[in-house]
């Protein structure tokens, strides 16, 4: 397969880019929140145990740069925010339930 380049970086293969995109510990479970619902930062930061203010902005950030999620602010005080999936981030979910059903399985198997 040929190299690709996206933004100025060399991919050697179509994985590498999606795992740029969606890997990591928090990408795919914001995505995964946001897949029935909009939600509000504070509804997503009280929803995502463990994940820091700053992680949570960069990581939103950045999926809504690669075209994943919306972000809509009212010019209200306080102020207010809201993020929903667009078709590219709705068209991910099918892959993150995949990778889902495998990592319980995996889970399992230690379990066991």
């Amino acid at each position: 397969m040929p190299d690709f380049i996206y933004k100025g970086k060399v991919y050697y293969n179509p994985v590498q880019l999606v795992m740029e995109q969606l890997g990591g510990v928090w990408k795919m479970p914001i995505l995964w929140r946001l897949q029935s619902n909009t939600l509000r930062y504070s509804e997503l930061r009280r929803d995502i145990p463990h994940i820091s203010d700053k992680m949570l902005t960069s990581q939103l950030r950045e999926l809504e740069e690669n075209g994943y999620i919306n972000r809509k602010v009212y010019a209200v005080v306080p102020p207010k925010t809201e993020y929903s999936l667009t078709e590219k981030g709705k068209g991910s979910i099918e892959l993150i339930t995949r990778i889902r059903e495998y990592g319980l399985g995996l889970m399992k198997e230690v379990e066991e």
